[in-house]
């Protein structure tokens, strides 16, 4: 009897290794992925500019992000975010080599906590210049923009969904890295 339970102790030690494992590379799968998301935020947004020429081609009206402030918040933080997730892909690595690294998993929590704030406070504040420039306010005499700036515009929003999947991916990482702490 005592054998069989020795024998079980193993066999469940060495399943929460498996599982360790695999939610070990999925973060790393995870942390690519929000790259990608955060990069081609900040590169979409970055280079967003529109010109329309006015009744004649002396005089010329531009949209760029850079006008707008909220975007240039935006694309930095992007571009933070972007670089920081890069840097935490040895860590990413070395959480797939050794599965019980308790304090790494636990700076990733808190680090990939303030990188989700700073990531949807700058999405945040991009989404809602968006809806401006889309919708407009009508009590305030704001007019949609968007109606003579439509390239800016699609591609002012375009960089948004990005943006928010890296916010999903981060909330994803936190949670993946806390089930794998607790299971250590």
């Amino acid at each position: 009897m005592k054998a069989v339970s020795i024998e079980t102790g193993k066999a469940s030690k060495a399943k929460v290794h498996g599982v360790n494992r695999g939610i070990s590379v999925f973060d790393l799968v995870l942390r690519i992925v929000a790259i990608v998301g955060t990069l081609a935020s900040a590169v979409a947004m970055g280079t967003a500019d529109q010109a329309l020429s006015f009744s004649t081609q002396i005089v010329n009206f531009e949209a760029q992000y850079d006008d707008i402030d909220a975007f240039k918040f935006f694309v930095i933080v992007n571009a933070i975010a972007c670089g920081y997730l890069a840097l935490t892909l040895p860590f990413s690595i070395f959480h797939i080599m050794r599965r019980r690294a308790g304090k790494s998993r636990v700076l990733l929590i808190v680090l990939d906590a303030i990188m989700l704030v700073f990531i949807t406070s700058g999405a945040s504040a991009a989404a809602a210049i968006v809806y401006l420039a889309h919708n407009g306010n009508t009590s305030t005499n704001w007019f949609s923009i968007c109606q003579q700036y439509t390239d800016f515009c699609q591609r002012s929003a375009g960089s948004l969904i990005g943006s928010f999947g890296a916010m999903a991916m981060m909330v994803l990482l936190i949670v993946l890295s806390a089930i794998a702490l607790s299971r250590s």
